[in-house]
């Protein structure tokens, strides 16, 4: 169901056109004035030839693929229920479960059940098969008894989720239909930093709202969204419009509207679509299987900042740093290691961090890909099958005498801290003074592991690590039941 706040919601933005002219005035020249001069006075007033030759740049017309494309939009309106809780004693349904009568209430008199709350929701779709298949947003749907679909032509359908896939917010629709409007699909891949875009959907409820605007950015990873790799855009977008298409100027789908950033619930500039390709991939899988089945290596990986890559030694600031092995994951049977750092994976060129998870994802479980790794100021490349995403956690957490070189208080992990963080060694910062740790973001409570890659458990071998190591060091330390990789300058 649509949810009413900054982190799921879709958007459209009205654009408004403003003409500007020009006025030509007129003023009295006094002095005196010859033809010589006049001749030699260069002319500020381009030729008609000359202002015929320029290039007239004029806006797109929106109007053409409103009119094409706008029947196959639909409005989706869904409607579900959810317990209310303790609806209070018969006659007294304002009781304090503080106030001393409520205890007598409780024992003579039981309280009515629980009541089950109406609810309702607002969204987009679009119609890609002629015959009835709509898609929109898993949020717009998830845990809704039924799903209404409008038509432009005000026809009204009740339809069937025929799947839904939470990690990409891609959800199918289908309704007893034929001979529908569809959409055309088109390639988010050619789209263009600064190229406009237009958004139709239902914002509010208001159906068959156009809107534009232009892309601002590709490839975005977003928080908790590590599989998708957005389209961000300038239009605007409000609740209803979450599951509605977003267009190219050649009438053509490249992304789902899906989400926005907003501090008030609504539209501040910032909107998010997810690219077509994805969601077409993610269609198929629920249509012919009911679900969607992703690629898993069995790595986290962290971004490579400047730092990190001056202590790795790699050239520029690229690729995904391995923070931690899932055990028995793939990556760990074929030796890759936390603090390798993965430059391409099958044969495509990892910038970021953010670019590998859509790229491991969308692979089928099985599939033998190339990697190609930076360690220990090497290239190395490793082959390895994709096992299957699953949802798992391997769960530990450290809990926490010595002074290291870092300003940092530090003692060895007890043997029952060791089990419960699931670590072969580590050393447990107690206190972090002033020094090079606390300007890294060093903690207390942190359990350093290793240094440069070399494991310490330690305050002996700490000490002779840092000496050794030179003055820029990437400690890998476990934080919260995660491991990363932190930065730390002794310069």
């Amino acid at each position: 169901m649509e949810l009413m706040n900054s982190s799921k919601l879709v958007r459209y933005i009205s654009f408004a056109f403003v003409i500007s002219g020009f006025a030509a005035g007129g003023y009295i020249y006094r002095g005196t004035f010859s033809v010589s001069e006049a001749k030699a006075t260069p002319s500020v007033i381009p030729s008609v030839a000359e202002s015929q030759q320029r290039p007239v740049k004029t806006l797109p017309d929106f109007a053409e693929i409103a009119s094409k494309q706008g029947p196959a939009v639909v409005n989706i309106s869904v409607s579900g229920s959810v317990k209310a809780g303790f609806s209070g004693f018969p006659g007294f349904p304002q009781v304090n479960p503080n106030d001393p009568l409520y205890e007598f209430f409780r024992r003579f008199q039981p309280p009515t059940p629980q009541n089950s709350v109406p609810t309702h929701g607002l969204g987009s779709g679009f119609i890609v098969s002629a015959d009835g298949v709509i898609l929109t947003n898993a949020h717009v749907v998830v845990e809704a008894d039924e799903v209404i679909v409008k038509l432009t032509d005000k026809r009204e359908f009740k339809a069937k989720v025929v799947g839904l896939d939470k990690l990409s917010d891609v959800a199918v629709l289908k309704i007893d239909a034929k001979d529908l409007p569809t959409v055309k699909i088109g390639d988010p891949q050619n789209a263009r930093v600064g190229e406009w875009v237009v958004a139709i959907g239902s914002p509010f409820g208001f159906e068959n709202t156009v809107t534009a605007g232009i892309i601002s950015a590709k490839s975005r990873s977003l928080p908790d969204e590590g599989y998708v790799p957005f389209l961000q855009t300038d239009v605007a977008v409000n609740p209803g419009n979450s599951g509605g298409p977003l267009f190219n100027l050649n009438g053509e789908v490249i992304g789902i509207n899906s989400q926005i950033f907003s501090r008030s619930g609504g539209y501040q500039g910032l909107s998010f679509a997810i690219p077509i390709d994805v969601a077409m991939k993610v269609e198929q899988q629920l249509l012919d299987h009911g679900k969607v089945s992703r690629g898993r290596l069995g790595v986290m990986i962290q971004e490579v900042n400047q730092q990190l890559a001056d202590t790795f030694g790699l050239e520029k600031p690229a690729g995904a740093l391995v923070s931690s092995v899932e055990k028995n994951s793939p990556a760990e049977k074929v030796g890759i290691e936390a603090g390798d750092v993965i430059l391409k994976f099958n044969g495509k060129e990892i910038s970021r961090s953010s670019d590998l998870p859509p790229l491991v994802s969308e692979l089928s479980p099985g599939t033998i890909v190339n990697i190609e790794l930076w360690r220990k100021g090497k290239i190395k490349n490793i082959s390895m099958g994709v096992a299957e995403m699953k949802v798992s956690g391997e769960k530990g957490k450290a809990s926490g005498e010595g002074k290291a070189e870092l300003g940092i208080t530090v003692r060895p992990l007890t043997p029952e801290e060791r089990k419960q963080a699931d670590v072969a060694t580590g050393l447990l910062v107690e206190s972090v003074g002033a020094g090079p740790a606390a300007r890294a973001g060093i903690q207390t409570g942190d359990v350093i592991l290793s240094v440069n890659g070399e494991r310490t458990g330690s305050i002996e071998k700490l000490r002779s690590l840092v000496k050794r190591k030179g003055k820029r060091l990437a400690l890998l330390i476990l934080r919260d039941e995660q491991k990363m990789f932190v930065p730390l300058n002794l310069g």
